[in-house]
């Protein structure tokens, strides 16, 4: 019995032994697969995803009235300078009719003063001047005789001042012709003069304002660009500051990111990254990073974290292509691959 005990035990021992091998290999084997991805493998990078922009401008006019015509649709290139819409306004065409009476009243009044007193005028009162003259030297004459008749005893001192009355009434009506004639030939008053002319400036300055208005009833484009959106449509009425229309400047396009603040020393401005673009068959272009800003903080945002770990803040980040791309769209992904950290 055991003799027959003796080979079974040493087989057992045999596979127990080629076990231990056979793990001991396994592991072997694990630690350098582990090791080999521990020297040769990469981390892998924290991968951004932002979009294009383009510069957005509005166009809006002064002029409140009615949308009487577009000039352009939805996507089409324009030019700096090239009509896009025409707004009509009764009120505005009204209110210029009426600045432009006013204004030729005004002129009428102003040319009437700076004309002076008519000749008629003058005239008359140049000869109700000299017959005060004439009474003023009758008068005279009656007041000399009767002062040497008053004097020999021959008329009364009542008739002699009676007579001295009528003579200085006479002075004085003469004083008074001449200053109408006077008056009548020098014409209005500088002050005169100088209110009418004001008033053709009032209502020339009421004109100047309401075809500032009506300069917006044909609105242009302020730049080279594309028509994005259009919001109104013909017949509608549109109201002072009212936007009518989004204008894409597409040659002033650019990048924008949203990345947490550790990886700001990577993203400095001035830094050219690459970045890839998934709408243009994954094209890879340059781009230099020009502006950074905080996105600010929320109510639900903490300075710390109860485990000692802070909380990341939010930059944003603007960088605009090296190249020219006709085809990056506004809205389109943007990839940017950040260094993991």
């Amino acid at each position: 019995m055991a003799n027959t005990d003796q080979p079974t035990n040493q087989v057992s021992t045999k596979k127990e032994s080629a076990l231990v091998a056979t793990l001991a290999i396994v592991v072997i084997v694990v630690a350098l697969i582990a090791l080999i991805g521990f020297m040769f493998l990469k981390p892998k990078s924290n991968v951004i995803e932002g979009q294009a922009e383009a510069t957005s401008v509005r166009i809006s006019g002064k002029l409140p009235g009615r949308v009487l015509e577009f000039y352009v649709q939805e996507g089409q290139n324009v030019k700096a300078g090239d009509t896009l819409v025409h707004i009509h306004s009764s009120l505005a065409e009204a209110k210029l009719y009426q600045a432009e009476a006013m204004r030729e009243a005004a002129a009428a009044q102003n040319k009437k003063i700076d004309a002076g007193t008519r000749k008629q005028i003058i005239q008359s009162a140049y000869d109700l001047w000299q017959q005060s003259i004439a009474a003023k030297n009758i008068a005279e004459k009656t007041y000399n005789r009767m002062e040497a008749l008053f004097k020999q005893d021959v008329v009364s001192a009542q008739k002699r001042d009676e007579a001295q009355a009528a003579y200085n009434a006479a002075v004085a009506g003469e004083s008074a012709a001449k200053s109408q004639y006077m008056m009548a030939k020098e014409g209005a008053q500088k002050e005169d003069k100088l209110s009418a002319k004001a008033m053709v400036d009032v209502a020339q300055g009421g004109i100047m304002e309401v075809e500032a208005l009506l300069q917006d009833q044909y609105l242009t484009a302020p730049a080279d660009g594309q028509i994005d959106i259009i919001y109104s449509h013909e017949g509608e009425l549109v109201s002072l500051g009212a936007p009518i229309m989004n204008l894409l400047k597409l040659s002033d396009k650019w990048v924008t990111f949203n990345v947490r603040e550790e990886l700001l020393n990577d993203l400095p401005v001035g830094k050219e990254i690459e970045v890839m673009i998934p709408a243009l068959d994954e094209r890879k272009v340059k781009a230099k990073v020009y502006y950074v800003r905080d996105m600010g903080t929320y109510a639900v945002w903490r300075s710390t974290k109860a485990t000692g770990r802070w909380d990341s803040r939010t930059f944003q980040i603007k960088a605009r292509p090296l190249e020219d791309i006709p085809e990056l769209r506004p809205g389109m992904s943007i990839i940017y691959f950040a260094p993991n950290k």
